[in-house]
């Protein structure tokens, strides 16, 4: 075993590789299969040179919308005059910027209901008028003009040609110019509106328009002049035209039915809520109407003085500080919905003040150019002082000119708020004032309705106003019967008056803003809606009518039956 060992070669550690190596390709096997989509191929990017780019085209001046992408901001003052072509001129007044234009009845402007009440201070853009020219080679479809023709220039014939001793020689004229100006003279609004409607007429008006959907609705900017035209092309169907009021404008629908009625011509006959009905008139004709040109853009809305100041008026900054810190505290006395429709928002307010000097206003989910108008239109409204806009809601103060609606009544105060009222009125009222505040502290507020319904009821004798609080009930009964003989009484000796044929008045059918209908109306019978509210018409037009001829019913035969006796 030893000599095998030894006659073994030794292995070789650092051997060499294989001078011939094995093939690598195994013709046996499968080539890979190609990719699924081939590679693309993209040719080189060109380079240009620097020097061979297009200067950027400049756009009209005109449509540079200069308020939204620049710091455009020019002091002005009312009754400056800001740019001027002829009589074609942009002017700043006390409601806003105004557009003159020769020949027309008004001062256009692009919204004529919601201009705020503060004079501007300064414009966000230059003083462009945003009409078209006042003539063109054709009419204005905002579009380029199609190429020119190489045919020759036509010549027309004129058609009053002037009068002329030449003969046999005719006169041609070129293609005059389109004038875009409009026609501005109309007839008196007094001869379009006719004689005035009465019920029936209404009625029959109002009946197919009250379920159409054909309308006009007006938004948070109000009466836009564009709507001007678009209520004459209403009218040139139907004889009443349908206004929907959404948002901001419903806060003021009084001031909304004087413009429409103001720069329409027309004549409400009837609102329900936010939905007001135009009517055109009698005599209306519309190829006799004024028209006005429309605006090509919305202009830029001025720059106004701040609605929330440091120090308000009557105010230090650390008294309104101080307000605004308790007004934090304070519970919303409502919740505004977007697009909503507050007619009785300025009530609502003003009787909130009389429970708390703080009135608090949640607008969550609205648009914050919305709640700020609203905010300025209550200022001007209720009045009232604007404290603040912090997280989307409106707190104002009744400042200290304030005067109660109700005289020396006393203030009905919630629980919710009563805290707060407590410390708002302790620098404000004596302290029997504010013991009889804290002792009513469990009284549940009253809406104004029933405020209303008290104080009627107080003025007519069938209620009483107690001026001791602190009775026994032997007391309390005492007064109670008292007051319950003497209503009776003056209940029940009303002298009746009964009056024939000939002494009763005829009344007249014609139901018109501030006739006497309206005036004859009780706070009773008036609803949320027609509140303070002179452009309502309070008539039910789905009155049910009676089919019975006349001289047909019971109560006839009776009373024929004893005029035979006699």
């Amino acid at each position: 075993m030893p000599i095998l060992a030894m006659s073994l070669p030794k292995p070789n550690l650092f051997s060499n590789l294989p001078t011939v190596l094995p093939p690598t390709h195994n013709p046996n096997s499968t080539p890979l299969p190609p990719p699924p989509i081939p590679i693309p191929k993209y040719p080189p990017p060109l380079k240009k040179p620097h020097n061979s780019q297009k200067p950027p085209k400049k756009a009209a001046p005109a449509f540079k919308t200069h308020h939204h992408n620049s710091n455009y901001h020019k002091p002005v003052k009312p009754g400056q005059v800001i740019t001027s072509d002829g009589d074609r001129s942009v002017v700043v007044k006390d409601n806003g910027v105004s557009y003159r234009l020769p020949g027309a009845p008004f001062d256009f402007q692009f919204s004529y209901s919601e201009t705020p009440k503060a004079k501007p201070v300064a414009i966000r853009e230059p003083g462009f008028l945003p009409f078209a020219p006042p003539t063109m080679p054709r009419p204005w479809t905002g579009k380029a003009p199609m190429k020119k023709s190489k045919r020759n220039i036509k010549l027309f014939e004129p058609l009053n040609p002037p009068v002329e001793n030449n003969e046999g020689i005719k006169r041609y004229e070129m293609l005059r110019a389109y004038e875009l100006m409009g026609k501005f003279e109309g007839r008196p609004k007094e001869n379009v509106l006719g004689a005035p409607l009465t019920k029936e007429e209404i009625r029959e008006l109002l009946k197919p328009c009250i379920a159409s959907n054909r309308q006009v609705n007006i938004g948070r900017d109000g009466l836009v002049h564009n709507m001007l035209e678009l209520i004459h092309t209403h009218w040139r169907r139907d004889p009443v035209c349908k206004v929907r009021c959404l948002g901001v404008p419903t806060v003021d629908m009084n001031n909304l039915c004087k413009c429409l009625e103001e720069k329409t011509g027309g004549k409400i006959i009837h609102r329900m809520g936010g939905v007001v009905y135009l009517f055109r008139g009698r005599n209306y004709d519309h190829r006799t109407r004024p028209k006005y040109p429309l605006m090509l853009w919305k202009p830029a809305t001025p720059v106004y003085p701040k609605l929330i100041q440091d120090a308000p008026e009557g105010l230090t900054k650390e008294e309104a500080d101080e307000l605004r810190i308790k007004g934090k505290k304070l519970p919303p006395i409502c919740k505004l919905a977007k697009n909503g429709v507050y007619l009785t928002l300025v009530r609502d307010v003003r009787s909130a003040f009389e429970a708390c000097p703080l009135v608090k206003i949640d607008c969550r989910g609205m648009h914050a150019s919305d709640y700020k108008k609203i905010g300025a239109k209550l200022k001007e409204l209720v009045p009232c002082v604007l404290l603040s806009f912090d997280d989307e809601q409106i707190l104002m103060w009744r400042g200290k000119e304030w005067k109660p609606m109700y005289g020396n009544a006393p203030a009905v105060v919630s629980s919710r708020i009563d805290g707060v009222t407590d410390e708002m009125n302790s620098s404000e009222r004596t302290g029997t004032a504010t013991d009889r505040s804290k002792a009513d502290a469990k009284t549940v507020s009253s809406s104004p309705k029933m405020m209303s319904l008290w104080k009627n009821a107080v003025g007519s004798g069938k209620a009483l106003l107690l001026e001791e609080i602190d009775l026994k009930p032997d007391d309390l009964l005492n007064k109670v019967e008292e007051f319950d003989n003497i209503s009776q009484a003056t209940e029940h000796t009303y002298p009746a008056l009964v009056l024939s044929k000939k002494h009763i008045p005829e009344q007249s059918g014609v139901m018109w803003k501030g006739s006497d209908d309206d005036d004859n109306d009780s706070d009773d019978e008036m609803s949320d809606e027609d509140y303070e509210d002179k452009y309502y018409i309070n008539n039910s037009f789905e009155a049910l009518e009676s089919t019975v001829p006349k001289g047909f019913l019971p109560v006839d035969f009776i009373v024929k039956e004893f005029s035979d006796e006699e």
